[in-house]
């Protein structure tokens, strides 16, 4: 599987939500070139792609499977780590609001990926939002990565924030990863708890002590 063309992940996803108009294949070639933007590091179509994965291997019966994988494929569609707190998150959710309509999708369909991907700016949904926990936990999936994957990963989010110094990366670093930390548990769903809880506090604990 290529992740320059689309795939069933991709297609399957836009059936069950009645994307069924439009250029599916131009608004997916969009996807790849705005991942490919220059300063991503961690934020590539491997990640997001990723993501896809983790929610569908996560997901039980029942689930709206469907707008979680589309919000899970635009949720970083834009990138700008100059940007608000919440700004990017807000601007992926528009530009996929304007694709899925396009495509003819369902009104409620694109309410709720617009709604989830805004809720990965602090990945803390509500309790009882099944959808929010699904795609949250699946965003978050990164930080259970074996030791490797782990410092691959922070270290491409280092060279995300190269213009921010080595101080302020530092105390800024801490303060997220303490309060993931803080959290009586960092992973909603009972099937994420069990993968990656465990894993993720080891990392993270780790990444705190090279920080100082």
């Amino acid at each position: 599987m290529t992740l320059e063309t689309p795939d069933e992940r991709w297609d399957a996803a836009l059936d069950a939500v009645g994307a069924v108009a439009g250029n599916r294949a131009a608004a997916y070639a969009d996807l790849v070139e705005r991942h490919r933007a220059p300063g991503r590091h961690h934020h590539v179509l491997d990640h997001t792609s990723g993501v896809v994965d983790a929610v569908l291997a996560i997901h039980g019966n029942g689930d709206d499977w469907a707008t979680t994988v589309l919000a899970a494929w635009y949720h970083d569609a834009i990138y700008d780590p100059t940007a608000p707190a919440g700004a990017n998150e807000g601007s992926s959710a528009v530009l996929a609001r304007r694709a899925l309509e396009s495509m003819g999708a369902s009104l409620t369909a694109v309410g709720e990926v617009c709604r989830l991907i805004c809720l990965t700016a602090d990945h803390d949904p509500l309790p009882g939002d099944r959808n929010g926990a699904l795609l949250c936990d699946a965003d978050l999936a990164v930080l259970a990565s074996d030791e490797d994957g782990y410092v691959a990963y922070a270290t491409a989010v280092r060279r995300e924030y190269a213009h921010v110094d080595d101080d302020a990366w530092r105390a800024g670093r801490r303060a997220v990863l303490r309060a993931f930390l803080d959290r009586p548990r960092i992973f909603r769903t009972i099937v994420g708890r069990e993968r990656w809880e465990a894993r993720a506090r080891i990392n993270i604990s780790s990444e705190l002590a090279s920080l100082g």
